[in-house]
């Protein structure tokens, strides 16, 4: 395998290039533990589609989690739950990825975990290139229609330096998620970010 190094900003170019050459509404997902810091990848890569006349919306898995009441079920350290049980698959798929191929009317934002509430925010309507940025961790390999995959991957040494010693306990969820979804198999973009600001891409 071959890998070249890019700088962050290249990196964002890559991704919205490959984008722009989709035509009509596309869904893009980037995924990645925290440390990685997909969100910031997604941002850039939203600011230079819409540069090229491209709307982006984005969206953070993270206000697609499911009510505290199931999620938690289990406890609030169960690795397992974390991988397979936090995400609101379906409101996601609803709100979001399957009218983003369709009516073009989405939900950016479902749920707040921090107060466990619904937002309040309206829906947005894509136009007929628009394209919705997804961006989180754990979000390949469980069957939501991305149409184009961009994975962030990290080492698990760099992992465990990489999230807060209170979030240890989700390693063993990404230790399964890599072995278990084939994460790298699933991307069109493979990113080796053990040092996000020195980023690598899979040739």
């Amino acid at each position: 395998m071959q890998v070249t190094p890019l700088t962050p900003d290249r990196l964002a170019d890559r991704v919205a290039t490959l984008v722009e050459a989709r035509p009509g509404r596309v869904r893009l997902v980037v995924d990645g533990p925290p440390p990685t810091r997909p969100d910031v990848l997604a941002g850039h890569v939203a600011r230079d589609l819409r540069t090229r006349g491209r709307a982006a919306v984005l969206v953070a898995a993270a206000d697609f989690l499911r009510p505290a009441s199931l999620r938690l079920e289990r406890g609030r350290t169960d690795p397992d739950e974390f991988l397979d049980g936090w995400l609101d698959d379906a409101g996601l798929r609803r709100e979001v990825l399957d009218p983003a191929a369709t009516t073009g009317r989405v939900l950016p934002r479902l749920r707040d975990a921090a107060v466990d509430r619904a937002f309040r925010d309206g829906y947005t309507q894509l136009p007929a290139d628009g394209v919705v940025v997804v961006a989180g961790g754990l979000l390949l390999g469980r069957g939501l229609p991305f149409d184009v995959a961009v994975h962030l991957r990290m080492g698990p040494a760099a992992l465990a330096r990489g999230l807060p010693a209170d979030e240890h306990w989700t390693l063993p969820a990404y230790a399964r998620y890599a072995a278990e979804r084939d994460p790298e198999g699933a991307a069109d973009v493979l990113v080796f970010a053990d040092h996000p600001d020195r980023p690598a891409v899979r040739r």
